[in-house]
């Protein structure tokens, strides 16, 4: 884990990450939020990934991929149009 996150956020990755996977997403938005950026981290900045390529690397964290890019999308952790979804270069903002 980076040094970008606070003691708090470490403690809530560690309750709900089981190594790269999520054990379960926190029923609390704040956690979840937290949960969410680790995860939208994972994604490669600035690159476009096409929605069945998104769906797989979703997969590879958490079994409901369609819960994941909702809320991914939602909270503005990433963008999306028609085709493609990605993730700016900047990291994304836990925005609590």
């Amino acid at each position: 884990m980076s040094a970008e996150w606070s003691e708090w956020e470490r403690r809530v990755l560690d309750t709900f990450l089981q190594g790269k996977r999520i054990k379960q997403l926190p029923a609390k938005q704040k956690k979840r939020k937290v949960v969410l950026r680790w995860l939208a981290l994972q994604v490669p900045p600035d690159t476009e990934i096409t929605h069945a390529n998104f769906n797989r690397i979703l997969q590879q964290y958490y079994g409901d991929s369609a819960t994941l890019r909702r809320e991914m999308f939602e909270f503005g952790y990433i963008h999306r149009d028609r085709d493609h979804y990605w993730r700016d270069a900047t990291p994304p903002d836990l925005g609590v």
